[in-house]
């Protein structure tokens, strides 16, 4: 059974989540700010996080970046803010998706239901045994299995929809994928994402893995069509 944290100081709104998402087979676990959910995340370890901007004690944004800084586990924002603008920002700081109030709980459920499955796919994916390069040879590895990038050893914190482009683009090096194929590998159910959120997924990775941003060496712009990913080797 998966377990969710629901971060909302609504008593009558988690009170009605809460119910429903129960009702769907999943374990909820109620905080009413943010200092309970922090204590709830370290103790329950949930699948995924439910998580309202609009706390007594403190941002949901900057409780999304702690969550971000231990886990890589899915976080979805429920908000009454619909700007274009809050919705670019979360996905910046490391929400996987933006559910805007009001919504149905039917919805809620089936994003929630297509972020664990997006999740349990990837972490079912193993590393190619066929692999043709060896892995010390790489600036940049890729561990399929822990979800987890490592720039020259070191790693890398991602978000999952960051992980997610990453993978596509280790999976198929020197593929160029356009927006919208990159945008179908991380859009859920009706899910608010665009193409503008690639874009924002890119500059977020870039700014993680390579040394110059502005002048990228693994992740390449191909004007016109989208992007692509050239395998780094280590010099001999």
């Amino acid at each position: 059974m998966s377990k969710v944290l629901l971060v909302e100081d609504d008593q009558s709104i988690a009170d009605m989540i809460s119910i429903y998402l129960s009702e769907e087979n999943y374990t909820v676990y109620c905080a009413a700010n943010g200092e309970q959910g922090k204590e709830l995340f370290s103790r329950h370890e949930p699948d995924v996080v439910i998580l309202d901007l609009m706390l007594p004690d403190t941002n949901g944004i900057e409780l999304c970046k702690h969550f971000r800084t231990v886990s890589n586990v899915p976080i979805m924002i429920v908000s009454a803010k619909s700007e274009v603008s809050e919705r670019v920002n979360a996905l910046m700081i490391g929400a996987d998706d933006y559910l805007c109030k009001p919504f149905s709980m039917r919805e809620l459920a089936a994003r929630t239901s297509a972020l664990l499955r997006r999740s349990a796919l990837t972490q079912a994916v193993r590393p190619a045994a066929e692999d043709p390069v060896p892995m010390e040879t790489k600036d940049i590895v890729l561990d399929l299995e822990k979800r987890g990038i490592y720039l020259h050893g070191q790693a890398v914190e991602t978000t999952y929809s960051e992980f997610e482009i990453m993978k596509n683009f280790w999976l198929h090096p020197g593929k160029v994928f356009s927006r919208e194929e990159l945008l179908n590998k991380i859009r859920g159910i009706d899910s608010f994402v665009t193409e503008r959120s690639v874009d924002v997924h890119i500059t977020n990775l870039r700014k993680k893995i390579e040394t110059d941003p502005k002048e990228p060496k693994y992740i390449k712009t191909v004007w016109g069509v989208g992007y692509k990913f050239e395998m780094p080797m280590k010099a001999n």
